[in-house]
């Protein structure tokens, strides 16, 4: 399987807008991650790209911290990008995954979610309009596949 992004892409550090901006996600946020999707499942649920997946489902705080450093492996392996979405205190308000498209990977294609917290739903499309310019605008895919909005 061809790689997920040229081994010349350098994948952003992050993006920034006058609503919100996006890091990678990493252990650090453990504590304000799982505080903001656990406040906020059913919220998550209703989300396009999340209807009918098997997430967000029960964890304890130790298998999130688990589940964020796979994500940052992922990242430094470059097989796939999670960034957190945080406010203007830097509190976690929600995420963006970039991935291969599944089930059968295709090259320069990838699935992208995005959620947000529920005392934040306001902010889903603008998240949503604002990752699929940066996808569009820096990143080296020929097809996004994103629940639109």
């Amino acid at each position: 399987m061809a790689d997920f992004v040229p081994e010349e892409f350098d994948p952003p550090a992050g993006l920034t807008t006058p609503q919100f901006r996006l890091e990678p996600l990493g252990p650090q946020h453990n504590d304000a991650d799982y505080a903001a999707w656990t406040s906020s499942m059913e919220h998550i649920r209703t989300t396009p790209g999340f209807t009918r997946g098997r997430w967000p489902r029960e964890m304890t705080l130790d298998e999130n911290r688990d589940d964020l450093l796979r994500h940052q492996r992922d990242f430094q392996g470059r097989t796939g990008f999670t960034y957190t979405v945080l406010d203007d205190g830097g509190d976690v308000i929600g995420c963006v995954y970039i991935y291969p498209l599944r089930p059968d990977p295709e090259p320069g294609a990838a699935h992208v979610d995005s959620w947000v917290r529920a005392d934040h739903a306001e902010l889903d499309v603008p998240l949503y309009r604002a990752v699929s310019d940066w996808l569009a605008r820096g990143w080296p895919f020929r097809r996004v596949d994103y629940a639109e909005r």
